[in-house]
């Protein structure tokens, strides 16, 4: 099982626009991936939701995308509660990761991306080397989801095929 995971939780989001695109299109090829969205989840304590989640989606999961939006120069906080408060050996250790970023300046979460990548090294993480700073994201997605621009479909896709065989 692959999980895509839209790290942020702010309502409405690019992030979790982009994090649907990416489940529309690998969808197509891995059909049993699951896209968590952490809109309006409690992950900062271990409640019998919070546990339901690691047992139906974090431990079976052998995959995991991040999509991350830029929050002052890094990745949101509820993204690092969610890794801190869960079972760090059952649901990350020796499992593979992609990581996607998502910013609308220049710079597509950069920093955001090599602090995530330390962690998840941290946490025995196999991370996928092809790491997507999607910059200007809202000159390259409409509103409802749409990819704009031919280059950035195509990198997208380089990337998926990737991460699919990893």
């Amino acid at each position: 099982m692959m999980t895509i995971i839209s790290g942020t939780n702010r309502v409405g989001s690019m992030t979790l626009r982009v994090a649907q695109l990416y489940q529309q299109m690998i969808s197509i090829y891995e059909p049993n991936v699951k896209l968590l969205s952490l809109e309006g989840m409690n992950v900062w304590e271990r409640h019998e939701g919070f546990l339901l989640l690691e047992r139906e989606i974090l431990i079976p999961s052998e995959k995991f995308l991040f999509v991350m939006p830029e929050y002052n120069g890094s990745f949101p906080g509820i993204l690092k509660m969610l890794i801190d408060n869960s079972d760090i050996r059952k649901c990350w250790w020796h499992k593979k990761a992609a990581i996607v970023g998502v910013a609308d300046g220049r710079g597509g979460n950069l920093r955001g991306i090599d602090h995530l990548t330390g962690i998840l090294h941290y946490m025995r993480m196999n991370v996928l080397y092809n790491k997507l700073p999607l910059s200007r994201i809202n000159d390259e997605i409409s509103p409802e989801g749409v990819l704009l621009k031919p280059a950035t479909e195509a990198v997208i896709r380089h990337q998926i095929d990737e991460f699919l065989k990893y």
